[in-house]
């Protein structure tokens, strides 16, 4: 009587492994460095526009509430909108602070927060600055 072939099991179960990881590995295992490295290139992206006057690209972002808030607000498109706000000049960043999904990105001149959505890092306030023992006053801000 022959016995069957050994089963290997724990093989098949590391070559899933393998493959999760080279599938899930960047999506899921971005650490903090990563997050705040994206979200300090979405901060430095939105100063820099604001900056050139490139408003239509500034507005694309900033965050879907952010937009909606700022265009009813002052009764205009979002790039005329922003226009008038007077965004103070940031270039360069001094600190990155992440939280999960949540980002405060200081730079000289302005302090700016943002949020990480399916298209990437996008501002939710600008035009920030900080008040003792309350919170930030900013210029544009979503709800």
């Amino acid at each position: 009587m022959t016995q069957p072939p050994p089963r290997r099991t724990g093989h098949r179960w590391y070559g899933l492994l393998v493959a999760c990881a080279m599938v899930l590995g960047p999506a899921g295992c971005a650490g903090p460095s990563a997050r705040q490295n994206a979200a300090a290139a979405a901060a430095t992206a939105f100063a820099a526009a604001v900056a050139s006057g490139d408003h239509v690209r500034a507005c694309r972002l900033l965050a879907p509430q952010t937009r909606e808030e700022l265009v009813q607000d002052e009764q205009r498109d979002c790039p005329a909108a922003l226009a008038s706000q007077e965004l103070p000049g940031a270039s360069g960043v001094e600190d990155v602070q992440s939280y999960g999904r949540q980002a405060m990105v200081r730079m000289p001149g302005d302090t700016l927060f943002l949020s990480l959505f399916t298209v990437g890092w996008r501002v939710v306030a600008a035009g920030c600055t900080p008040r003792p023992e309350r919170p930030y006053d900013c210029l544009i801000k979503g709800a």
